[in-house]
């Protein structure tokens, strides 16, 4: 019998006693292998004169024109009021939805009640389960301004006196993309603040509370102190993820009206690529997105390093 210190011998006998989990991994692999790696072929494209009929074979046999597709992007009109309403709606989603997210947990945490917190949790995070095409398409329903509910309400109370036209008016669409974002995920979003402060030590509280501290006060000196890691975790994502919109959101509340606010780079991406057949230039955006966001991600986890002593690695 073999010593089990060998490594083939190790590997080869984890791999037949643990038979049933790598049986359960393999898939896995596979369609990670097939869905991330196997594409990093196409990216060749960027660099190159691609023609969609040429096929899969033509993306390594096409000729080389190094920058010119990005040279196409950079001149197009439409780039920078693109790249405008991505980081802006981002940017003030961000801005919104980390702050309201954080109190939201921090209320829900009070709250004493195991059953009144169990129907808020339920009630605020149904909305995650929907799919962008049945909630956006309510939220189009409700701010219709023939019957919609909303503009029903507002002259009612005489604060208008004509139907708003929300998602025909560019100037309401960020408003719209952020708050529509915001509800569809606040509950969803509190689960990991929950789950950081489910881990912290009870005995703080108690201490506190025997000193005199008061709920807001455990809150403000236990609490956030505690799930600040957490926190700038979250804000980390936020950053590198500056120039990733919700494209089904996006693509179901935009329109021909309110496009001059609307056009993201996920939307710019699936109309020059899937509409347009525009592959080269399609791909090349999506790689300097990808590498945009690599640098955003990379920059703000050292900047948390640096002012807070913690980050994602």
């Amino acid at each position: 019998m073999k010593p089990s210190s060998s490594k083939g011998y190790s590997l080869g006998h984890d791999f037949r006693t643990q038979l049933e989990l790598n049986i359960m991994i393999w898939p896995a692999i596979i369609l990670i292998c097939v869905f991330t790696f196997f594409p990093f072929f196409g990216l060749l494209m960027a660099f190159k004169s691609y023609d969609p009929i040429t096929g899969i074979k033509g993306i390594f046999t096409s000729p080389w024109n190094h920058f010119q597709n990005f040279t196409i992007i950079f001149d197009n009109f439409q780039f920078w009021p693109m790249i405008k309403n991505t980081i802006g709606i981002n940017l003030f989603g961000s801005l919104v939805g980390l702050p309201v997210t954080l109190l939201f947990a921090l209320l829900l945490n009070e709250i004493a009640s195991s059953k009144f917190k169990s129907v808020i949790q339920t009630v605020t995070y149904l909305p995650h389960f929907l799919s962008w095409v049945i909630y956006g398409g309510l939220f189009i329903t409700l701010l219709n301004p023939q019957g919609g509910i909303v503009n029903d309400v507002l002259m009612r109370l005489h604060l208008v006196h004509e139907p708003v036209q929300f998602l025909a008016d560019p100037s309401y669409f960020w408003g719209i993309a952020i708050g529509t974002g915001l509800l569809k995920d606040l509950g969803w979003g509190a689960i990991l603040y929950l789950a950081a402060m489910a881990g912290i030590d009870q005995s703080l509280y108690e201490a506190a509370a025997i000193d005199g501290a008061g709920r807001f006060k455990r809150m403000r000196h236990i609490t956030i102190p505690s799930i600040m890691p957490t926190v700038m975790i979250l804000i980390i994502f936020a950053v590198s993820g500056m120039l990733n919109n919700n494209f089904t959101q996006i693509f179901v509340l935009q329109n021909s009206l309110n496009l001059s606010a609307s056009q993201v780079i996920d939307t710019y991406i699936y109309q020059t690529g899937l509409l347009q057949f525009q592959f080269a230039t399609a791909t090349a955006i999506g790689l300097l997105k990808s590498v945009l966001a690599l640098v955003l991600l990379v920059g703000a986890n050292f900047a948390s390093q640096r002012l807070t002593k913690s980050g994602l690695f």
